[in-house]
C-alpha cells in the first residue's frame, strides 16, 4: 500500500498485480482490492497462481504458523523463491503494459530473514530482466524500484501516515482468526505492531491479541 502511494507521488501511472498463491492470509487478497480501490490505481490484475501444488512453506502447507516471537534465521513463513517468482510474473505484466518500472515493497532492514527480501537479490533480478525480455534486449531495461527496502517498520507507518493511508486497509497477518482479525501473534504482526509503536502512530487493524 506505501509502495503503491509512493510511486503515484513521484508521478507514476500504478498498473498493480496481486497474486493469489494459495496463502492461508488470504485475506490479504481483499486488503490489495480495497487498496486498488482506494488508491484508485489505473489497472489492478489478480493472478491465480497455487502455490499450494508445492507445499514447503507455512503459508501454503500445512504447517503451523510460529507465534513465540521473530527469530533470526530464515522462518517456515519463507515460501520457496516467491519474490523471485512474484517479481518475473511482474515484469511481465509490466512489459506487456508498456511500462519499464517496477516497484516492490519488500523490506530487509528490520529483519532480512528471508533472501528474497535483501539488496543483492533486487539488484541481481534486474540483470536477469534486462536479459530475458525484448525489452531489455532492445534497450528499454527494468528499473527494480524497492523504495522501502531501507526503512525500519517505524519509518514506514510514518510514510503511511504522512501519505494520509489508513493502515486498517493494509494487512500482514500471516495467520488471521476465523472471525477475519489480524492474530496480532506471528512474526509479521510483532513487527508491524512495534513499528506504529516505535513511530508513536496509532495502527487501525484489529488484532484478536
Amino acid at each position: 500500500m506505501v509502495t503503491a502511494a509512493i510511486a503515484m507521488e513521484r508521478g507514476f501511472s500504478v498498473h498493480a498485480l496481486t497474486i493469489d498463491y494459495g496463502q492461508r492470509h488470504i485475506r490479504e487478497l481483499q486488503s490489495a482490492k480495497a487498496i486498488a480501490t482506494q488508491l484508485d490505481v489505473r489497472r489492478h490484475v489478480e493472478l491465480p497462481l497455487d502455490l499450494r501444488r508445492f507445499g514447503g512453506s507455512a503459508l501454503t502447507d500445512d504447517i503451523d504458523v510460529p507465534k513465540s516471537g521473530v527469530g533470526n534465521d530464515i522462518p517456515v513463513t519463507y515460501v520457496p523463491a516467491r519474490n523471485l517468482v512474484f517479481l518475473a510474473l511482474t515484469t511481465a505484466f509490466a512489459e506487456a503494459s508498456g511500462a519499464s518500472d517496477v516497484f516492490i515493497g519488500v523490506n530487509a532492514l528490520d529483519y532480512s530473514g528471508y533472501p528474497d527480501c535483501r539488496p543483492e537479490f533486487i539488484a541481481s533480478f534486474a540483470q536477469t530482466a534486462r536479459l530475458g525480455t525484448k525489452a531489455g534486449v532492445e534497450g528499454t531495461p527494468f528499473e527494480i524500484h524497492a523504495p522501502l527496502q531501507q526503512m525500519t517498520k517505524a519509518d514506514i507507518a510514518r510514510e503511511c501516515a504522512r501519505l494520509g493511508l489508513d493502515p486498517s486497509w493494509s494487512w500482514s497477518c500471516y495467520d488471521p482468526t476465523p472471525e477475519g482479525l489480524a492474530c496480532g501473534l506471528c512474526d509479521s504482526c510483532r513487527l508491524r505492531k512495534k513499528g506504529f509503536a516505535e513511530a508513536g502512530i496509532v495502527d487501525t487493524t484489529a488484532y484478536a491479541v
